[in-house]
């Protein structure tokens, strides 16, 4: 491993300036970081162009030209005009004037490659890079481009000179480069030695060798990101212990049975997924995915009141106060029926009715508890908790989250009987001893834990496929994927600022009907003071067309306290705001089913997810509902894509995997706080969806052959799985 990890500085051409630039810009720190930069695309560097043939729409061009002359202006610019047989062009340079001047000496013949554009009604190439004829692979094959910054260029690392130090730290490195799967993989796929692999990714002898190249790389990539998430899946399941729920109870059976409405089909194989982890005897870890108004939260009433006909109790975890007050509300017209006590605990909870809830929770009695982050406070204890459900889990933080995990029921010392025969006798039973713990062990002190809660986390952020399966690869997935009878589509059209004065007419028309209306402003972090005061404009506009008394108009933005946000929030919610001013601090959690349009501002500035998670704020009642966006007049061909797809389709599992194309998975609305498990050198969730599926099931087939991978064969797995790009954080016990 020497050469490996030599620092980058002791490269011949780097030194340590540049490579300073390389950690800080590219963070390449060792020979092995630069050899694992992979091209992003290649240019053919095979045909020589005629000077005649060239237009400015063409990407890169390669012209075998002699030199004509040189003019240097007195605004540091050299221009040199160079001819073929077919004709002329010009060649600018703004550095390196001098050196240039004493290279390009008239007559003399050189390549020169680089991208055409037109100027004054002439084709010219800006800094082209410039080869003798004669020198080889001037006139080569295949060339990457690797990924650069402003800071590099300027610098003078160009792509050549990237290209003359990968091939330098190949030279150096590839002697030491030892195989990272095993033989019979190898065998199995067909695939190219890892040694061919990174000497045809950076310079391909051919097409075909670079396709053997990136198949190997790509797959080698997911297969062990897939492999080290299905080991901690395969483990957990094999060994947490989990409370065994084996009945469904009369409270479920008496809500059931009350609906006024059928649950879809979605939504009842949604529910028997659940059961069935609630009677495995492992802990639940479940991502539960559904499109807004799907019915999750019906599916998660629904669960909680199986642990509680189990003796047990639950939680539901809002991101915020506005959607903890909404799931209450909601909730306890479900429970009606039932005999089960379901209590709000928030931020704003008083003294007072907080001690009462933290007595009613440590005792049993409230079987259901819906809360803010205030569940998480060391002085919220559960007599039981059973099931912990959170929606919106990108909402909550990694840590924020196990402390809901640590609120499971110790069993062995503590507690009631029920509890600890049905949280371990329940496990036991027809398992045989576990552990070494017998039924007579049971209540011995030396035997006494905690017992996790079955988690559900709930996202209505439809997450594509590829995705789900890398975020959340470990846990077991949901998707609601049917929308409720009843739900109307919502109506969305895109209009210029020249047709708002119809757009207020027809929300006149609405509010007349008795209807709300959200209208929503952008607010972009780095620009926050400019969209707030977008919003105050927007907001006085708003007022001037709907003045008082007859209107009233709500503002709701991220500058207020949360007292403020509520009230607005409130007065919207229960009807004595007609128009709620906002930003996109409403895109989650407002359920106003008598809203039944929704506009948003400047929708060229929102992505697709944050489109489709606004647009769901509306259509939640029997009503026919609008989704109008506003676009400015200079809205650029991306924007104008994913507002011509908002339009086209409701479907948000589409939606989303078109802003993933768009974007990458690591822009998505919902990830960026958590980020990718690991970072992809070269595959791209975005593209690779079939080898992704491919490498998820070639690890599941290595893994059902060798659980834990013992055998000396998998050796080097276990080896590639120690390095920490591999080391995937453990999303299943905090979900």
């Amino acid at each position: 491993m020497g050469e490996l990890m030599t620092d980058i500085q002791y490269l011949q051409g780097v030194g340590p300036k540049r490579a300073e630039l390389l950690k800080r810009e590219l963070g390449i720190f060792t020979l092995s970081d630069l050899i694992h930069l992979y091209p992003f695309r290649y240019i053919d560097r095979s045909t020589i162009q005629k000077i005649a043939s060239l237009t400015p729409d063409l990407a890169y061009v390669q012209v075998q030209a002699r030199v004509v002359s040189l003019n240097e202006t007195p605004r540091k610019r050299l221009s040199v005009i160079v001819e073929d047989d077919t004709g002329r062009l010009e060649l600018v340079f703004f550095k390196g004037i001098k050196w240039n001047k004493e290279r390009l000496r008239p007559g003399m013949t050189f390549v020169f490659f680089g991208r055409p554009q037109e100027f004054n009604g002439h084709i010219n190439i800006v800094h082209p890079e410039v080869d003798p004829p004669q020198e080889p692979g001037s006139q080569g094959t295949l060339t990457g481009v690797y990924p650069s910054t402003e800071k590099l260029k300027n610098a003078g690392v160009t792509g050549k000179v990237m290209c003359r130090m990968q091939a330098a730290a190949l030279n150096l490195c590839l002697p030491e480069i030892q195989e990272t799967l095993p033989e019979y993989i190898l065998q199995d796929r067909g695939m190219v030695s890892l040694k061919y692999a990174l000497a045809n990714i950076h310079f391909p002898k051919d097409s075909y060798a670079l396709q053997k190249a990136t198949s190997r790389l790509k797959f080698e990539e997911l297969f062990l990101l897939q492999l080290s998430l299905l080991k901690q899946k395969y483990v957990r399941s094999r060994s947490e212990l989990g409370l065994v729920f084996n009945k469904v109870g009369t409270d479920f059976n008496s809500c059931y049975n009350s609906l006024p409405y059928d649950l879809t089909g979605a939504q009842k194989r949604v529910i028997r997924e659940i059961r069935s982890d609630m009677m495995s005897g492992h802990q639940m870890n479940r991502l539960l995915q559904g499109d807004v108004g799907s019915g999750k939260t019906m599916v998660a009433v629904l669960s909680a009141l199986i642990a509680i006909g189990n003796g047990f109790q639950a939680c539901i975890m809002a991101p915020t106060e506005v959607l903890a007050q909404q799931h209450y509300a909601n909730i306890q017209k479900y429970l009606a029926p039932t005999g089960v006590k379901c209590a709000l605990l928030t931020g704003s909870t008083g003294t007072k009715d907080r001690r009462a809830i933290h007595e009613g929770l440590e005792d049993g009695s409230i079987g259901l508890i819906v809360g803010t982050h205030a569940l998480l406070e060391d002085n919220v204890v559960f007599k039981s908790l059973g099931l912990a459900v959170i929606d919106e889990q990108h909402r909550f933080g990694v840590d924020q989250r196990s402390k809901l995990w640590s609120k499971g029921p110790v069993v062995g010392t503590a507690g009631s009987a029920l509890e600890r025969d049905r949280a371990i006798l329940g496990i036991v039973r027809g398992r045989g001893p576990l552990r070494g713990v017998s039924e007579a062990d049971v209540h011995s002190p030396e035997h006494s834990r905690q017992i996790p809660p079955h988690v559900l986390v709930m996202t209505a952020t439809p997450i594509p496929r590829t995705l789900a399966m890398t975020l959340y690869g470990d846990l077991d997935v949901s998707v609601i994927d049917e929308m409720p009878p009843g739900r109307k589509p919502v109506k969305t059209m895109q209009i210029s600022p020249a047709k708002k004065p119809a757009m207020y007419k027809f929300i006149e028309d609405e509010i007349a009907r008795g209807r709300q209306v959200f209208i929503v402003y952008p607010l972009i972090f780095e620009s926050e003071k400019m969209d707030l005061q977008n919003l105050q404009n927007g907001y006085e506009e708003i007022i001037r067309r709907f003045p008082m008394p007859k209107y009233k108009i709500a503002i709701v933005h991220g500058q207020q306290t949360n007292e403020e946000k509520n009230f607005n929030m409130s007065a919207f919610a229960e009807g004595r705001a007609n128009i709620l001013v906002s930003t996109t601090v409403i895109e989650v959690g407002v359920d106003v089913p008598n809203a039944s349009v929704m506009v948003i501002e400047e929708a060229q500035r929102f992505g697709l997810s944050q489109l489709h998670q606004l647009r769901g704020r509306v259509g939640r009642g029997a009503e026919k509902s609008y989704c109008i966006l506003v676009k400015d007049y200079k809205t650029t061909k991306e924007a104008q894509k994913r507002i011509d797809l908002m339009c086209a389709t409701e479907d948000g599992f589409e939606i989303a995997e078109e802003d993933m194309k768009m974007r990458g998975p690591g822009d998505l609305e919902g990830t960026q706080q958590s980020g990718l498990p690991i970072n992809l050198n070269i595959a791209s969730l975005a593209k690779d969806g079939i080898l992704l599926s491919e490498a998820r099931a070639y690890a599941a087939k290595v893994l059902d052959d060798d659980p834990t991978l013992e055998k000396k064969e998998n050796a080097k797995l276990v080896s590639e799985l120690r390095k920490e790009k591999y080391s995937v954080k453990d999303y299943s016990k905090i979900s």
